[in-house]
């Protein structure tokens, strides 16, 4: 198990210390990959955490099944969007002007209630051929960072995204890069490359099943399509439970289409 200074693991933003099982440091280059073991002059080098975290609704991960970073990679699963719920909207791109926040705060303060979404006439179902609905109709761009990322089986990069580390206080939010539609369809080109770019950041070290956490968290520009995850508007919530208790909200940007690591 890593060893990880207890007092370090427990700030603003940090997984639980026992739930760390290895760590790697991640140097990006100029082109935005990483390499090398030593960061260039004026770049930032975040270290990974490997942790044993996942959301609540997925099955408990055991230590042992948790790759190291020099294990063998599993198989690709490739990039196409798998899941169901609500398919149509989470690999689709709202038609819509682009709203801009320097704040993840201003942009939670703006989003419906979630009993106005909840009780939303039409209901909104997670049938796959669920569509967007006029709520959701809103393209939106935010500064904030990146403290932690999953892979789930539908193939969407799970991202959460919060406020500036030294702001009070944390909030955290779900921000989803989308297993990719049909090359046939109009949104396939702007996901790819929302998708090219989270890949070329991190190389050879995306995140699996359970959650990495990024230390310090890595500053980003997103922007993405505004949606209301109806899944999880009963039962257990989503989010790494490190940071679970700071994410007031169950919507979410899905799909990212686009992304700037370090802006």
């Amino acid at each position: 198990m890593a060893q990880l200074e207890e007092g370090t693991a427990r700030r603003a933003g940090m997984p639980a210390h026992e739930s760390v099982v290895a760590e790697k440091l991640l140097i990006p280059d100029r082109a935005g990959t990483t390499t090398g073991t030593v960061p260039m002059a004026g770049r930032t080098a975040y270290r990974i955490l490997r942790t044993s975290e996942v959301d609540p609704y997925d099955a408990p991960v055991a230590v042992t099944e948790i790759p190291t970073f020099e294990a063998p990679k599993p198989a690709p699963t490739g990039d196409a969007f798998r899941g169901k719920s609500r398919k149509a909207a989470k690999i689709s791109i709202a038609d819509a002007g682009t709203e801009s926040f320097d704040d993840l705060r201003d942009l939670i303060t703006s989003l419906p209630s979630e009993d106005s979404m909840v009780n939303h006439q039409p209901l909104i179902t997670t049938n796959q051929n669920s569509e967007r609905v006029t709520e959701e109709m809103r393209s939106v761009r935010v500064r904030a960072y990146l403290y932690a990322a999953s892979r789930e089986d539908d193939n969407d990069f799970h991202l959460i995204v919060g406020r500036d580390p030294e702001a009070s206080p944390s909030l955290y939010m779900t921000m989803e890069i989308s297993g990719l539609p049909p090359k046939s369809s109009s949104h396939f080109v702007r996901l790819k490359g929302a998708r090219d770019a989270y890949n070329a950041f991190f190389g050879s070290d995306l995140p699996g099943t359970s959650y990495d956490f990024y230390d310090p968290p890595i500053p980003i520009e997103i922007e993405g399509s505004l949606f209301f995850d109806m899944s999880h508007a009963t039962g257990s919530r989503p989010g790494p439970q490190s940071l679970r208790d700071n994410m007031p909200v169950i919507w979410e940007i899905h799909p990212v289409s686009a992304i700037v690591f370090e802006p």
